[in-house]
C-alpha cells in the first residue's frame, strides 16, 4: 500500500493494528514527506528480479536495504548494500542478503531499493518521549561523532529556529558545517528546516507525540544543496504520555491560606511528650504567629496551654492551614472528615509514596483530599517557612521578609538553605517543603512565587519534577517569568542502556535538565553553596536582559589573587580584560602608591587602599564606572591584610564609598564583593558585620573569589535567557 498519501495519524494507526512496535523505513520516510523533509526517490520489492526491474525507474547508483519488523538495526545484520551501479547488482545484492542468518531467520517485508545521496556531511537529527517533560529532540554530527565522541545537542520541544541554531552552535565539530580546510558549507538553513519540521511547534515530534516514543533520522546528508534524510527509524510508544489533572487556578489566591494563614490546625501533638507537632507549636510561639493555632487530639482539652479539639470540623473556625503528624493510615480519613473546614494540609508523616508499600495509601489520600476540597503539601515532608505568615519549622529563622522563594523536596536540606542562607545575608519570602509532591506539585508554587510581588527570584531543589512537561510549558510561556535556579538531585541515578535508537541511548538522564536551562531562564547548580552563591546575587541584583553580563572589573588587593580570579572568571565564561586608553590614563594619572596596577585587574594593596581612609575607592570607581563600559565590578579583600594596619576601618569606609558610588551610578554595573578571610575568630565575626552592612545595601558577599565568578556567571545565563524572550 502507498503510505505516502496517507495522514500520518493513519500511518501510526496502521502500524498498530499490524502489532508493530516500529514503522519500517519506507513508511517511516513516508511519514517525513508528511512534515516536508526530503528523503531519496525509492522503491519496495518483494524479489531480486522486481528490484532489477523495478530499479529501472531511478537513478542510479543504488542502496537496498532489508525491509523487516524484526530487524531494527540493519547494518548490524549485514542488511544493507551501498553504491550498486545497475539493476543487476541490485538483484545480486538483494539474493546475497536473503543468505544472512539474523535476515534468513527474520520475517522480511520486501527490500528497500533507493537513489544514493551523493555526498555530504552526516547530520543525525533523533528524537525521543522523556518521561517527564515529553517530546525532546536531538541533534549531532554523524557517523564516528556520534558513535565515538557524543557531539550531540539536546532541546525540549517545541523548539524555534533560533533554539534550532543554538543547538548547532554547541556541536563542537561545527566548523565541518561551515566548510573546515577548504570544504565547501553545508546549507545551514534546510539542515534548520528539517530541525524545526521535526522538532519545532508543529513538527513531527509534537504533533505524534503520544505515538513516537523515539525517533533517529541517521544520517541525514546535508550539502550545499540541501538535507536529505537517508535512514529513517521511528519507534511507537506503549502508552500516551501523561497530562496534568490540576486545572489553572489563581495562584496567589490558592496558596495564600498557606503563606498567610489565619488559622492554623495541629495533628500529632502530644500531653505526655515532645512530639515533633509539639514542637511546631513552640516554634510557631517564638516565631511570633499572630493567628490562631488549634491543636487536634481525639482525647485531650488542652495541648502547649491551648485549647484542643477532637477534629478540624469541631475546631472554632475553618482551618487555612494543617500541619499533619500523625500515623500515615488514619491521615486520609482524617482529612476527608475535614471538608469544607480546610484549605491546605501539610502531611509530615511518612510511610507513602516513598515505599512501595505505601503508594496505595498515598493514592488513597489524594482522592479523598481531592474529594474534600483540599490540597496536599507532602507526604513525608519537614514544613512551610513564610516569615510574612509567621509560619516557620526551623528554629531561629529571620523574622524578615525577603524576596527569594524556595520549593524543596528535602526537609533537611532546606533547615540548611535556611539557616546557611541566614549567616550568608539571604532573604525568603517563603519556603515550602513538597516531600513526595504527591498532590501539590514543584511547578504549582514556582507559578505562586511568579506571581507574588515579594518574590523576586525562585531556588528549587528537586529530585522528581512530578509533572515536567506542566512545568516546562510554564517557564517557557508564562507572560513574565522570573529566574529560577535548580539543584537537581539524582541527575544520574537512572540510565538508558537498553534504548533503541541512538538518540535514547545518548540521552542520559540529565539531558532534558540541561536542555531546560539551555532553553529557559533557568540555572542549574551542583551544590548547596553554589545554590546560595546564586541566590544572592539574584537578591541584589535587578537583571539586565538588555545589557547581559560578560566584562567584569575585578578590584582588590593581591596581586596573586588577582590572577587566579583572572583565570576563573574565564573559567566561568566572563572577560576581565585589560581597560583602554581611556580609562587606563586618568587612572594612571591618580598616582597610586608604589606596586598598585590599575590595568585590570586592578591590584590595590592595603596601603593603597588606606588612602585618604579609604576613600580612594571611590575615586577609582567613578573612573571605571564612568567610562569602562562594565556589566560587573568585582571586588575582593583580603581580610587578614588589614589587622593592624592603624585606627582607620577602610574597609567599613568602603561600604560608605560603595552604596554612595551605586546611588550616583544606578544600574551601570552589577556589585559584587568576596571578603576573604583565615577563618580565625576574629575575622569570622568581622566578616559577620561587614556582610550585615552589604545586606542592607543590597551587595552579595561571597567568601571567596571562585564562589563570586560562579554567582555572576549564573547572572549572566539568566539575562541572556530572559533577553532571548523579548
Amino acid at each position: 500500500m502507498n503510505t505516502q498519501s496517507n495522514s500520518p495519524a493513519q500511518i501510526i494507526a496502521r502500524a498498530r493494528a499490524e502489532c508493530r512496535e516500529a514503522l519500517d523505513e519506507a513508511t517511516g520516510k513516508a511519514l517525513l514527506a508528511h512534515f516536508g523533509i526530503r528523503a531519496p526517490r525509492s522503491v519496495v520489492v518483494t524479489s531480486p528480479g522486481e528490484g532489477s526491474a523495478r530499479a529501472a525507474g531511478l537513478t542510479a547508483p543504488f542502496v537496498v536495504k532489508v525491509v523487516s519488523p524484526e530487524i531494527l538495526h540493519k547494518s548490524d545484520a549485514g542488511g544493507v548494500a551501498l553504491n550498486l551501479a545497475d539493476g543487476a547488482a541490485v538483484a545480486d545484492a538483494i539474493a546475497e542478503m536473503s543468505r544472512k542468518p539474523k535476515i534468513a531467520a527474520a520475517k522480511i517485508d520486501g527490500w528497500l531499493v533507493e537513489e544514493m545521496v551523493p555526498q555530504g556531511r552526516e547530520v543525525v537529527i533523533g528524537g525521543y518521549r522523556d518521561p517527564q517533560f515529553g517530546p525532546m529532540m536531538m541533534v549531532g554530527l554523524g557517523g564516528i561523532f556520534v558513535e565515538v565522541l557524543k557531539d550531540v545537542s539536546f532541546r525540549i520541544c517545541p523548539i524555534s529556529r533560533t533554539e534550532a541554531k543554538e543547538m548547532l552552535a554547541e556541536l563542537k565539530g561545527r566548523a565541518l558545517l561551515q566548510g573546515a580546510r577548504g570544504e565547501a558549507a553545508v546549507d545551514e538553513e534546510a539542515l534548520v528546516d528539517a530541525m524545526v519540521a521535526i522538532g519545532g511547534p508543529s513538527g513531527l515530534l509534537m504533533t505524534l507525540a503520544d505515538d513516537i516514543a523515539e525517533a533517529d533520522l541517521n544520517p541525514v546528508i546535508v550539502s550545499a544543496h540541501g538535507a536529505i534524510a537517508v535512514d529513517a527509524r521511528f519507534i511507537l510508544a506503549g502508552t500516551p504520555a501523561p497530562r496534568s489533572a490540576h486545572t489553572a487556578r489563581d495562584p496567589l489566591e490558592e496558596f495564600r491560606p498557606l503563606f498567610e494563614p489565619k488559622t492554623i490546625a495541629v495533628l500529632g501533638a502530644s500531653t505526655k511528650e515532645i512530639a515533633i507537632a509539639n514542637t511546631f507549636i513552640r516554634r510557631l510561639k517564638d516565631f511570633g504567629y499572630a493567628g490562631q493555632i488549634y491543636p487536634i487530639h481525639p482525647q485531650a482539652t488542652e495541648i502547649e496551654g491551648l485549647p484542643a479539639y477532637p477534629s478540624i470540623a469541631e475546631a472554632p473556625e475553618p482551618v487555612d492551614y494543617a500541619y499533619v503528624a500523625i500515623g500515615a493510615a488514619r491521615i486520609p480519613d482524617v482529612i476527608a472528615a475535614a471538608a469544607g473546614r480546610l484549605k491546605i494540609a501539610q502531611v509530615i508523616s511518612s510511610g507513602f509514596g516513598e515505599l512501595e508499600e505505601g503508594r496505595d495509601l498515598q493514592d488513597d489520600l489524594v482522592r479523598k483530599a481531592a474529594t474534600a476540597g483540599v490540597r496536599v503539601l507532602g507526604p513525608n515532608c519537614l514544613g512551610t517557612y513564610s516569615p510574612r505568615g509567621g509560619l516557620t519549622f526551623p528554629v531561629g529563622a529571620p523574622r524578615d521578609t525577603g524576596n527569594i522563594g524556595i520549593v524543596s523536596q528535602s526537609g533537611g536540606l532546606s533547615t540548611d538553605i535556611i539557616k546557611r542562607g541566614q549567616w550568608r545575608g539571604l532573604r525568603f519570602s517563603g519556603l515550602v517543603t513538597i516531600g513526595n509532591s504527591a498532590d501539590v506539585t514543584p511547578h504549582e508554587l514556582v507559578n505562586y512565587f511568579f506571581a507574588d510581588p515579594q518574590t523576586k527570584a525562585v531556588g528549587l531543589y528537586i529530585e522528581d519534577v512530578r509533572e515536567g512537561r506542566a512545568f516546562f510549558d510554564l517557564l517557557r510561556n508564562h507572560p513574565a517569568p522570573k529566574p529560577v535556579v535548580i539543584l537537581k538531585g539524582g541527575r544520574s541515578a537512572l540510565g538508558r542502556a537498553a534504548a533503541a535508537s541512538h538518540t535514547g541511548a545518548l540521552a542520559g538522564d540529565d539531558r532534558a535538565w540541561d536542555a531546560l536551562a539551555a532553553q529557559l531562564p533557568v540555572a542549574l547548580v551542583t551544590s548547596v553553596d553554589e545554590f546560595i552563591d546564586a541566590l544572592l546575587a539574584l537578591q541584589s541584583f535587578d537583571l539586565r536582559p538588555e545589557k547581559p553580563t560578560q566584562k567584569v572589573v575585578l578590584f582588590g588587593n593581591g596581586g596573586g589573587s588577582s590572577v587566579l580570579g583572572t583565570d576563573v572568571f574565564a573559567k566561568n565564561g566572563l572577560t576581565v580584560a585589560p581597560f583602554g586608553p581611556d580609562i587606563l590614563t586618568p587612572l594612571e594619572a591618580m598616582n597610586l602608591p608604589p606596586g598598585t596596577s590599575v590595568l585590570n585587574p586592578i591590584d590595590t594593596p592595603v596601603r593603597t587602599l588606606q588612602e585618604k581612609d579609604g576613600w580612594i575607592a571611590g575615586e577609582i570607581l567613578d573612573h571605571v564606572l564612568a567610562g569602562a563600559g562594565t556589566e560587573a565590578v568585582a571586588m575582593h579583600l583580603n581580610l587578614a591584610a588589614f589587622v593592624g594596619r592603624g585606627a582607620v576601618d577602610p574597609i567599613g569606609n568602603l561600604f560608605a564609598v560603595i552604596e554612595d558610588r551605586l546611588r550616583k551610578f544606578p544600574g551601570v554595573a552589577h556589585f559584587a564583593l568576596a571578603l576573604r578571610s583565615d577563618g580565625s575568630p576574629e575575622l569570622e565575626d568581622k566578616r559577620r558585620i561587614y556582610r550585615e552592612k552589604a545586606r542592607l545595601l543590597g551587595i552579595p558577599v561571597f567568601d571567596e573569589i571562585p564562589a563570586m565568578a560562579g554567582a555572576l556567571a549564573v547572572v549572566a545565563h539568566l539575562e541572556k535567557r530572559l533577553g532571548n524572550r523579548a
